[in-house]
């Protein structure tokens, strides 16, 4: 597994209850710019509409050799593959429970293109706060012990 591209605000903004595999339907020219590594999913993330799931405001350079480069839109909607059971599961999550669908990263799998999502709830202040508390506990906690 060859990781692209990820999305490091995601574990900090949300909770990350599940995480789900998803292939992307992409152009070729959007296949070249993930590979270079000229992609950004900090801002996006994934809607349902109409019984399908789209990646939503993730940003793809276009590179300067692309044919018809006027008409090319980096900031395009474009649609996940995933089958229906996961579908259902992934629409019954955000309208019932209240959950959001967080794109984490994107990464090659034998030769194709993935994307992994997260069901996660958006994290509070005072949540954000122990988390870093947390951290900083650990950091300290491995450098006392590695003196000792």
């Amino acid at each position: 597994m060859n990781i692209l591209c990820t999305n490091k605000k995601a574990s900090f903004k949300y909770s990350i209850i599940k995480k789900l595999e998803a292939g992307l339907n992409l152009q070729g020219w959007e296949v070249k710019s993930i590979k270079q590594g000229h992609a950004q999913i900090s801002e996006s993330y994934v809607s349902i509409k109409n019984n399908q799931a789209y990646l939503i405001n993730a940003h793809l350079k276009v590179l300067d050799n692309t044919n018809n480069s006027d008409s090319v839109n980096p900031k395009r909607s474009r649609k996940l593959l995933l089958n229906k059971r996961e579908l259902v599961y992934l629409k019954t999550e955000v309208s019932q429970n209240g959950h959001v669908l967080v794109p984490i990263k994107i990464y090659a799998k034998n030769s194709l293109i993935k994307l992994e999502i997260a069901i996660g709830k958006g994290k509070k202040t005072h949540d954000k706060r122990a988390a870093i508390k947390e951290r900083e506990w650990q950091r300290n906690k491995d450098r006392i012990l590695k003196k000792k």
